[in-house]
């Protein structure tokens, strides 16, 4: 029979000696830094070893603390591998891909079949949200809008995204006149990028355009964006939109851009962990989405490379 001290005094000795800091290790593991405390203080009980060295803003390994570490970190990584191993050992046909509420009803649904089609023994589970994912835990790979800057996780750019005024052509906006009767179209941009020039709103497009007689904040305003681009397909106004969400309207002739100048907004890329990189659904996700979706980047720009910490 093992005789082991409790899993809760390795995880947080663990916790703490990584980070140097009883308090960074409480945030990580969700409890108090006086829990904390007392799970190290226990284990040394139970060791009859000091292991640390308690400083006012930090803490230190004692040699005996040095010596136990590496055993620690490296028995809890074991852990965890083999319980992922288990857990997607159980979904293995399941291949998740998570993007924003937007990207995912207005491309991803239309495009799901032929993920389908290409590998039909396997089960393709879009997760729509706007709130970031774990990669390790929680999806396989992610499309993801924003600055191309994710620490720590491969990162495969697709393409830049573009915003322009859009709306049904039997409205008949050609001029700044015709803006000035029309009902604007406008979404909010969540916390996360608000105020970011990349965050294009009507403001930032008359002032480039130069049509600063038009008023830019009436109109109709959606919370969300997908809601936005459903009422200037419906011809309920203008809006300034994503030229990618309303890619396959344009095309059709539903939606028109009357206006020539585009202003550039956020990249979509994918994106996925570095241990999620040698999983069956990762890979197949992969070669989707280039498929679907990267050759609209130039090549030289296409290159998989590795976000760096920063």
């Amino acid at each position: 029979m093992r005789k082991l001290p409790p899993l809760s005094a390795l995880r947080a000795f663990e916790a703490a000696a990584r980070r140097n800091s009883f308090k960074q290790a409480a945030e990580e593991l969700s409890v108090t830094p006086t829990a904390v405390s007392h799970q190290i203080r226990q284990l040394e009980e139970w060791l009859d070893l000091k292991l640390f060295e308690r400083q006012t803003r930090q803490v230190r390994l004692t040699d005996g603390g040095k010596a136990l570490f590496p055993a620690i970190r490296d028995g809890l990584d074991g852990f965890e591998r083999a319980i992922e191993s288990v857990r997607h050992a159980r979904d293995a046909k399941v291949a998740t891909l998570t993007s924003t509420v937007a990207f995912t009803a207005r491309c991803l649904a239309a495009r799901a079949g032929a993920f389908h089609k290409a590998h039909p023994e396997w089960a393709l589970r879009l997760d729509a949200t706007n709130t970031v994912v774990d990669l390790d835990r929680d999806a396989d790979a992610s499309i993801r809008y924003g600055s191309g800057q994710y620490p720590g996780r491969i990162v495969e750019p697709l393409f830049g995204d573009r915003f322009a005024p859009v709306c049904r052509p039997d409205l008949r906006i050609a001029s700044e006149k015709d803006l000035r009767r029309a009902t604007l179209i406008h979404f909010e941009w969540g916390a996360a990028v608000h105020g970011d020039p990349r965050a294009i709103v009507w403001q930032d497009w008359l002032e480039a355009a130069g049509m600063g007689s038009v008023e830019a904040s009436g109109g109709l305003t959606f919370t969300e964006e997908v809601h936005a681009v459903q009422a200037t397909v419906a011809g309920q106004g203008i809006g300034l939109l994503s030229l990618t969400l309303v890619a396959d309207e344009l095309a059709a002739g539903v939606l028109v851009q009357p206006f020539e100048l585009t202003l550039e907004s956020f990249r979509y890329d994918l994106v996925y962990s570095k241990r999620a990189a040698t999983r069956p659904a990762t890979g197949l996700l992969r070669e989707w989405v280039l498929a679907q979706f990267g050759d609209r980047t130039p090549a030289r720009t296409r290159s998989k490379r590795l976000a760096r910490d920063a």
